[in-house]
C-alpha cells in the first residue's frame, strides 16, 4: 500500500464512529455519518472510488440501496459515468429486473430497470460496507441478467469476520473486489 492510501486509509478510519450496542445489544455498529459530514475525507473517499472505476475501465456505477446510493452518485459524478440504483423490490416505476437472495432470517429482493443497463457496459457495483455479501451477490447477477458486464465490486468497508468477500467472490467470476477499509 502506497503512503498515499495509507494516508486516506488512516483519514477514512479516523472518521468512521463506533456505536455499540446498536441496532441492538452485543453489535459494534460503524456509523459512516461522521465521515459523510467530513468534506475532505468524504472528497477522498469519493476520488479513491472514483480511481477504481477509471482503473477497471467502469462505464457506468451501480448504488446499492440505501447508503450505496450516497456514495455511488458523486463517484459517477466525478468520475463521468452514468449512475444506476438497485433498490428493494417495489420502488422502481415500470419494467424491472428483480432478484432474491438469502438473507440470514429469510429473503429479500432487489431490482433495476432493465433498460438503465446496456450489453456494452462496464459496471462498478459501489456499497458502503461488505457483510454477509447477499445484496452485492444479486447485483452482479442483476448486472449480468441485464446483458451488461461487472467491472467489480467497491466498498468503503469490509466486516473481515464476516463471509461476504468468500460469498461473493464465486459470483465475482474475476472481477475485482475492492475494500478500503477491512475491519
Amino acid at each position: 500500500m502506497t503512503a498515499e492510501a495509507q494516508d486516506v486509509t488512516a483519514l477514512l478510519l479516523s472518521r468512521i464512529r463506533d456505536v455499540p450496542d446498536y441496532p441492538k445489544p452485543g453489535v459494534l455498529f460503524k456509523d459512516i455519518t461522521p465521515l459523510l459530514a467530513d468534506p475532505e475525507a468524504f472528497t477522498a473517499l469519493t476520488d479513491a472510488l472514483a480511481g477504481l472505476c477509471s482503473a477497471h475501465g467502469a462505464t457506468k456505477i451501480v448504488g446499492l440501496e440505501a447508503r450505496g446510493f450516497i456514495l455511488a452518485a458523486p463517484v459517477a459524478v466525478r468520475a463521468g459515468l452514468g449512475f444506476v440504483p438497485v433498490r428493494k423490490a417495489g420502488k422502481l416505476p415500470g419494467a424491472t429486473l428483480r432478484q432474491a437472495y438469502e438473507l440470514e432470517y429469510g429473503t429479500a429482493e432487489i431490482e433495476v430497470h432493465a433498460e438503465d443497463l446496456d450489453a456494452g457496459d462496464r459496471v462498478m457495483v459501489i456499497d458502503d460496507v461488505l457483510a454477509t455479501g447477499g445484496t452485492a451477490e444479486a447485483s452482479i447477477e442483476l448486472i449480468r441478467r441485464a446483458g451488461a458486464e461487472v467491472a467489480g465490486v467497491a466498498v468503503l468497508m469490509e466486516l473481515g469476520f464476516l463471509p461476504g468477500r468468500a460469498r461473493l467472490e464465486p459470483a465475482l467470476n474475476g472481477a475485482s473486489l475492492t475494500a478500503l477499509i477491512t475491519v
